[in-house]
């Protein structure tokens, strides 16, 4: 079942309704039609279709969500979660960066110093060439590729940047320096 089937199966208020009964505690379709007001005829057919597509299942104990099944349907929906390589070639590293980074993004700067330092020489290295000048405005746009969508702008980065020593900044220029060490 996809997350299209579920919200099929949930348009219907009814069956909502019922799923909601069950879900509160109700253990069978007696007490499902108490709780919701509803006629058994409308709670029977509900239930059949809910057990059918195993978002609620009748056990020992009665009527019961099917927790697993939905856990099941978020992971399918999600998709594979690809370990995107950074080419670091040092597996800190790269847990660090998948942690932070995604598609290319910064998710948010960690709070943590040493990680912080990690996950900023690595925008550096990959933004700006070693010794080439970059105008202010220039840097701000390549910066503002690596913030869109999260939770750092890009005039943190590059005050970070300038900071730790990864570019420096003489009159509005800014170059990153040939001689940049791992801190």
């Amino acid at each position: 079942m996809t997350a299209e089937d579920v919200i099929g199966l949930f348009a219907d208020e009814t069956r909502v309704r019922v799923f909601a009964a069950v879900a509160l505690g109700a253990t069978g379709a007696a007490e499902v039609a108490e709780r919701t007001g509803l006629p058994a005829r409308d709670v029977l057919l509900a239930l059949h279709r809910l057990e059918d597509r195993d978002v609620v299942t009748a056990g020992t104990g009665g009527l019961e969500v099917s927790y697993a099944a939905f856990r099941r349907m978020a992971r399918d929906a999600a998709g594979p979660r690809s370990a995107q390589d950074h080419g670091t070639g040092d597996e800190r590293t790269e847990t660090v960066l998948r942690t932070f980074l995604r598609d290319g993004r910064l998710v948010k700067l960690p709070a943590q110093w040493d990680r912080k330092k990690l996950v900023l020489r690595h925008v550096a290295e990959r933004t700006f060439e070693p010794g080439r000048r970059y105008a202010e405005k220039e840097v701000d746009d390549r910066l503002r590729t690596w913030c869109e969508g999260g939770g750092t702008d890009h005039v943190t980065l590059r005050r970070y940047l300038v900071d730790l020593h990864h570019l420096h900044r003489h009159g509005g220029v800014y170059h990153r320096p040939t001689d940049t060490a791992a801190p």
